[in-house]
């Protein structure tokens, strides 16, 4: 089946005169996550995980991913004549590079202006001309002429955020963006990304699986606002939500509005990391553009009050649902007949039980044994196994909520974990708490932070590919810059107050077992440790969910993080237990019993 898609895109290739096609993973929104409309780089690969990025020559193919998918995408390719390039390793040449040495002078390389982001176009034109190397853009996308049955754009009502759990109205929103359009002499501001547009103007919808995102553009400008939607998408509520904000237009006269904004000479920001090409090459001609990262970016990263007040809510609930989970894994799996696919959704089914519970924030990763060590692992009828009374069992999950989105991850010994088992999972809990524990000066960024949480793997020389920990939105996306504790996420950001991030590191032994402990932690004011000439942020945690203790060897504890954890657990007992049932409160007493040291 791929391997026919392939000879079909060749095909079309030769017709259009190009030697090389790039199909990324991304859409004309630069979203990680995509509809599946726009989803070509799983049909034309059948690699579905969320991050890759496919080149197709007359002669080779080949995709892009980072660690988190090594192991899923070796398995996905198998067959297909695809070629495995996995980004990061030494001897693994990036996109650019491969197309410098695959292609020779005066040939072409295809691309669909729409998915690549302005300021990667302008550094690969650069780089393809010192080769003569041409690139050519495409007015249609080529798998869309190939895919046959390709979803249709989703029409699910939009819905109004209300201000309750915004914290913010859409008229202080836009009063902030044009006081920043103001100091950079902008007269106009296009907004492309999903959760850009569903903050700004107060909006969410089902377009997008786990997203709760509009598909929309915006164009904002000191006297106006325009919002470009699928009409049949509006609701009365929504037009009255809008009403003297904002004006509605259908998506598709967005390019219309661009080319009349063309015409004027206008100074105009674009957010050259994620706006695609497309709408840069229509606007350069006379506009003046502004390349800097949106406004909005670093607006939606810190929380208000009121959106952080929903979010600790949340978390109260998500905690609720985890526990019931947990107590029901440990009575089921010895009856028999849970696997990781029925494991995952009898724990959607308690999170449905909560109120204001609207849907997953991504795909359950539900992995028992090896399938732990495949990072983003998902279950499907081809792969799910039992869960048997021996082992070890990892579920990371999320769910969206009205008032907050939530992302949590545990690591479950089903039955007597061995002592590399244990060790490891020490290891992972010293720098999960040693994280958590840390105070740090205004201006630090999170990759000064990621070393803390690797530091006891790193002691008998091991590691994790991933980052430490990735932002948060409020009822957005689960995954949400521009912050992170990473070596690789939000690099030249530093942590503010209001930021929500993941503290996960985690341990993958391939073909053997997978460990994880994430909990979501709030920047606060560090008041204890600020002083005049120093202030000091630090992190609180807002995830309420026991850690399994039959995994940790307290020998290699400190005092200090054997005091963090019960203090921990003490919490986790306090907050959630009146809400609990009396077998519910029991065994979550039992689970929180503090480590003597």
């Amino acid at each position: 089946m791929i391997k026919q898609r392939i000879q079909k895109l060749r095909e079309l290739m030769q017709k259009q005169k190009i030697d090389a096609y790039v199909i990324p993973s991304t859409d004309p929104h630069g979203s990680e996550y995509v509809p599946a409309l726009w989803q070509r780089r799983a049909w034309i690969s059948g690699f579905d995980g969320s991050a890759g990025d496919v080149i197709v020559t007359m002669e080779k193919a080949g995709l892009w991913t980072d660690s988190r998918y090594f192991l899923q995408a070796e398995q996905q390719l198998a067959g297909t004549g695809i070629d495995l390039f996995k980004i990061g390793l030494p001897e693994t040449p990036d996109m650019l590079t491969f197309l410098k040495q695959e292609l020779q002078p005066g040939q072409v390389v295809g691309i669909d202006p729409r998915v690549m982001s302005f300021e990667q176009v302008g550094q690969w034109q650069k780089e393809l001309a010192l080769k003569k190397i041409k690139m050519k853009f495409l007015e249609e996308n080529l798998i869309d002429l190939l895919w046959e049955d390709q979803p249709e754009m989703p029409l699910d009502p939009i819905i109004v955020w209300e201000d309750k759990y915004a914290g913010e109205s859409v008229e202080s929103k836009l009063q902030r963006i044009r006081q920043k359009m103001n100091e950079t002499g902008c007269q106009t501001h296009v907004l492309t990304t999903l959760d850009a547009i569903a903050w700004t103007f107060n909006i969410r919808s089902r377009d997008v699986d786990f997203n709760p995102v509009v598909i929309a553009y915006a164009i904002i400008t000191q006297e106006e606002a325009e919002l470009f939607v699928h009409k049949k998408k509006v609701t009365r509520k929504v037009k009255k939500h809008l009403k003297g904000l904002a004006k509605i237009r259908h998506y598709d006269d967005f390019k219309k509005r661009l080319l009349k904004l063309a015409k004027r000479k206008t100074r105009v920001w674009l957010d050259g990391a994620t706006v695609n090409y497309w709408v840069g090459m229509l606007l350069q001609k006379r506009c003046k553009l502004f390349l800097s990262p949106s406004p909005v970016t670093a607006f939606k990263a810190i929380k208000n009050e009121t959106e952080l007040a929903g979010m600790r809510a949340c978390h109260i609930r998500d905690g609720m649902a985890m526990v019931k989970f947990l107590k029901w894994l440990e009575e089921a799996v010895p009856k028999g007949g849970v696997t990781e696919m029925n494991a995952a959704e009898k724990l959607e089914n308690f999170r449905a039980e909560q109120s204001l519970y609207q849907g997953p924030s991504f795909e359950t990763i539900s992995a028992y044994n090896e399938h732990g060590a495949i990072v983003h692992y998902t279950s499907s009828p081809e792969t799910d196994v039992e869960l048997k009374t021996e082992g070890i069992y990892l579920i990371d999950s999320g769910g969206q909520y009205l008032d907050g989105t939530t992302d949590i991850t545990r690591t479950v010994a089903l039955g007597e974990p061995d002592e590399e088992q244990k060790d490891r999972f020490t290891r992972i809990l010293k720098g999960h708490i040693d994280l958590a524990l840390t105070s740090f000066p205004v201006g630090t960024q999170g990759i000064q932070l990621d070393t803390l949480a690797r530091k006891p793997l790193w002691e008998i020389g091991q590691n994790y590919g991933h980052g430490t920990g990735h932002g948060v939105g409020a009822f957005l996306s689960v995954h949400e810059g521009p912050q992170g504790i990473s070596y690789y996420r939000g690099i030249g950001v530093a942590l503010e107050p209001g930021m929500v991030c993941s503290n996960e590191p985690g341990f993958y032994k391939a073909g053997e077992y997978g460990m994880r402990v994430e909990n979501l932690v709030v920047v606060t004011k560090d008041e204890e440790k600020s002083n005049d000439d120093w202030q000091f942020l630090k992190f609180e945690t807002i995830t309420y969910c026991p850690i399994d203790l039959n995994l940790v060897d307290t020998q290699l504890l400190s005092k200090e993080e054997i005091d963090y954890l019960n203090a921990y657990h003490k919490k986790v007992y306090e907050v959630l237990a009146p809400y609990l049932k009396k077998e519910e409160r029991n065994w979550l007493a039992q689970k929180t019993q503090p480590i003597v040291f």
